[in-house]
């Protein structure tokens, strides 16, 4: 499996721990074997940044947790057993936060279920309609919970360094 991966903190609400990050998303590779090969970018983002990206790609209004953009030349839902993945995934720090309180978890393991959640599109999960989203949400919680075994997603908070 061969992963080209270009990861960006493009926001301040939180310091993330960028190289275990790094490491979860190589992990979360390894429970696919479906896929062959991924170029990917994953890039973190305000709320400010999201809900204009939000605006002006998909014309909805304010923030959303996570939009994943697909490149790839063969169309989603119509790949072959072997795939190759091309795609960006852009997540919404804020948004994580915000949904860890409403959910009651931590929001470094919602950044992680996004990256999830944005990997299952590009590998043509769907999430519009309650069958397809049942499934998708079933595969979401399944490498979710493997990740987290692998990987100690509470260390994605990264300390803020102090100046003096």
């Amino acid at each position: 499996m061969s992963l080209h991966l270009t990861l960006r903190n493009r926001q301040r609400t939180r310091a993330v721990e960028l190289q275990l990050f790094r490491q979860v998303v190589q992990g979360l590779f390894v429970e696919l074997p479906q896929v062959a090969r991924a170029e990917l970018g994953i890039y973190l983002l305000g709320a400010p940044e999201m809900a204009q990206l939000n605006e002006d790609f998909l014309h909805h209004a304010g923030a959303t947790d996570v939009i994943t953009f697909d490149y790839a030349e063969q169309p989603a839902g119509k790949r072959l057993a072997k795939v190759e993945l091309h795609g960006e995934i852009f997540i919404c720090v804020d948004e994580a936060i915000a949904q860890a309180r409403q959910f009651r978890t931590r929001w470094p393991t919602e950044l992680v279920r996004y990256a999830v959640h944005g990997t299952l599109h590009l590998l043509g999960y769907d999430d519009h309609h309650a069958a397809a989203r049942r499934q998708m949400k079933r595969e979401e919680n399944r490498l979710l919970r493997r990740l987290a075994a692998r990987f100690p997603l509470s260390r994605l908070a990264r300390k803020p360094r102090l100046r003096s």
